[in-house]
């Protein structure tokens, strides 16, 4: 159906705007009419414009953490202060900065009016909102706590986004500095190598093995380089079929637990992620096994995922959850003794808020760790690299300056 995007006043005089799904002008208005809202401006969205202003992947797609976090925590604002939920989408859709956000929530609005869940409208919705986010909506609206629901959600959300960026920040200068490096690099072996190189082999002598490697090197890639190209293309595509491949992921995701530093982080990360989801999920009253299988979703790891698999299916044979974390072997221990201490107590929930505070605390110290090691690194090989080049450069000239002395 067509989108028309409308603004107004409504009865109190307030002034309003939005988007309405309808079959014509005809049906916006009496749409608008039975909403209390006065049209001062109706139009219709071109196909054109529609497409650049949802310019958004298809079902499945993610709505950004940041966006998403800002309009939960809006909405639990609203319905706290007792504004009826349409109400409460309209005014939320209206202020929310991302407008593909807003005009999903327009969308939603709509369906809510006419007799829909909350729930289910955001199920339906083609921006694909995260299965945790869909089911704690409607464990909400089925206990008459959906303000406080979608609280939790945007206290969630945000803690995610701010991890996030955390990790973003700390790999931001490492990736600069070797994108900068590598450009000084290719700077060098395609510009400056080769006009020194010609010099040199002008001087007519022997030269020593540096120079002769910093040569062949810069001739290589000049006149190779388009099969260095095909290999790493070729590479690549061999990679990613490998990679898609069940066991070949298995594999990859295996090794990356296991590597030194980086499989200690990777695993920190993704023990924080499962604590924190699964606390959250059950604070607000999703059943343990739903839980588990929304959170085994969540895990970019299969090794992982795999372990939750088998831990849903111990619960649902009777078991407690600590007992099958631990069996699992891949886990940090931590995980599952504050289980079986949340368990015993009765607080799971809040155990699991700790293990998840724990290891984000010790996400942030890896990180720098990490840091602390790779920038040396980096300037090491940095600085070797150029520092041959420069040998390879000024060795044979030194040679022919002593051969003149």
């Amino acid at each position: 159906m067509p989108l028309f995007e409308y603004s107004g006043f409504d009865g109190r005089g307030r002034k309003v705007s939005g988007s309405i799904e309808a079959a014509g002008r005809a049906a916006v208005l009496r749409k608008l009419k039975e909403e209390g809202i006065h049209p001062t401006d109706l139009r219709e969205e071109s196909r054109a414009g529609r497409r650049r202003g949802l310019a958004w992947p298809g079902r499945g797609a993610r709505v950004s953490t940041v966006a998403l976090a800002a309009a939960t925590r809006q909405l639990a604002t609203l319905l706290g202060g007792g504004l009826a939920l349409s109400e409460a989408l309209s005014s939320v859709a209206a202020q929310i900065e991302h407008p593909i956000l807003g005009k999903t929530l327009v969308r939603v609005r709509e369906k809510v009016i006419q007799g829909e869940s909350l729930h289910a409208a955001l199920a339906e919705s083609d921006r694909g909102f995260p299965p945790l986010f869909i089911n704690m909506v409607e464990v909400g609206e089925n206990s008459g706590t959906l303000d406080q629901v979608l609280q939790q959600l945007a206290d969630f959300l945000e803690e995610q986004a701010r991890m996030k960026a955390r990790i973003r920040a700390a790999l931001a200068y490492p990736v600069l500095m070797a994108l900068v490096g590598s450009g000084v690099l290719a700077f060098l072996f395609t510009f400056v190598v080769p006009k020194v190189t010609r010099m040199l082999e002008d001087l007519e002598q022997a030269l020593p093995w540096p120079t002769l490697l910093l040569i062949k090197s810069s001739d290589f890639m000049a006149a190779y380089w388009w099969l260095a190209l095909a290999v790493l293309v070729a590479g690549g595509f061999f990679f990613r079929r490998w990679y898609r491949s069940p066991g070949g992921r298995m594999q990859l995701d295996r090794l990356s637990l296991r590597l030194a530093l980086v499989g200690k982080l990777n695993l920190q990360i993704q023990t924080a992620r499962l604590a924190r989801t699964l606390g959250t999920l059950l604070q607000s009253g999703v059943p343990l096994l739903k839980a588990l299988d929304i959170v085994k979703n969540l895990l970019a790891n299969r090794v992982l995922r795999t372990a939750i698999e088998e831990t849903s299916t111990a619960v649902r044979e009777g078991e407690g959850l600590a007992g099958p974390l631990q069996r699992s072997g891949v886990f940090p221990p931590m995980l599952a003794q504050m289980a079986a201490v949340g368990e015993q107590s009765g607080q799971l929930e809040g155990m699991l808020f700790k293990v998840a505070e724990a290891y984000e605390h010790q996400v942030d110290l890896t990180l720098n760790s990490l840091l602390s090691l790779l920038e040396p690194i980096m300037i090491l090989v940095m600085g070797s690299a150029v520092g041959f080049i420069v040998i390879a450069i000024l060795l044979p000239i030194f040679q022919a300056s002593q051969g003149l002395g």
